[in-house]
């Protein structure tokens, strides 16, 4: 069985080379229900959920993806309990701290992208301390979203344009990608989202606007390398149009 998925995830390899496949962005949803579904506390999903998004990073970097995006925490998962959002915040913290050694051994840069003014200083020194360790590394870019919504970062980016005193005439499509949190990283080839929802739930609007969407039934703790595989494969049967 080993040697028959060795061959699978070789091929894997030859559809990211061949169709030019370089960043997958991933709403990871499901965490609560998985937990709620199995009777276990909420705080194991979201914990299940980190070892989720590592498996999901080692699998990128096997298959020769070179962007990671995930959706942790939104703009609108404020509204949650005061309970879950602190938990949410210190496992970032904590998962942080604890993994930062390994990832940059694994030469994987890390990036943040939303509105980090709203965290804790503690925090905001954590994920300072990721950026700064990580920024010379070659390896994938995991793009982690945290307080992230689209409309937000899209607004601010029309803020920037403004004070910058452009004149109207001269804003492109460019001008505008330069001022997003996400500037220079290509936009995603694949969108996925875990948890069977169909909605796009305000992330990356601009940058998604040719990415193949796919949709995993399965919830976030439980994907994987082959399922990953399973969502490149599928990409690698689409035909991307472009409007043509």
């Amino acid at each position: 069985m080993a040697q028959l998925y060795k061959g699978i995830f070789m091929d894997i390899n030859q559809i990211v080379k061949d169709t030019n496949l370089k960043h997958v962005a991933i709403i990871m949803d499901g965490n609560r229900r998985w937990a709620k579904e199995k009777n276990l506390p909420t705080a194991l999903g979201h914990k299940k959920g980190v070892e989720a998004l590592k498996a999901t990073l080692r699998a990128c970097n096997d298959f020769g993806v070179k962007y990671l995006t995930v959706y942790a925490f939104s703009t609108e998962n404020w509204n949650r309990k005061k309970e879950e959002v602190d938990f949410l915040m210190n496992l970032v913290a904590v998962t942080l701290s604890n993994e930062l050694s390994e990832m940059h051994k694994e030469n994987v840069q890390i990036h943040f992208i939303g509105d980090l003014t709203r965290l804790s200083d503690k925090l905001q020194k954590i994920l300072e301390n990721a950026v700064e360790t990580t920024k010379n590394n070659t390896g994938v870019v995991l793009q982690i979203a945290l307080n992230y919504g689209s409309r937000d970062e899209i607004t601010h980016a029309v803020k920037s344009i403004v004070k910058s005193g452009i004149s109207p005439d001269m804003i492109t499509e460019e001008i505008i990608s330069d001022n997003l949190y996400t500037k220079g990283v290509p936009d995603p080839d694949i969108l996925v989202r875990t948890g069977g929802e169909q909605r796009i739930s305000n992330y990356l609007l601009w940058q998604i606007a040719y990415s193949e969407i796919i949709i995993r039934k399965e919830y976030w703790p439980e994907f994987d390398k082959k399922m990953l595989g399973a969502c490149i494969e599928e990409f690698g049967n689409r035909q991307r149009r472009y409007g043509k």
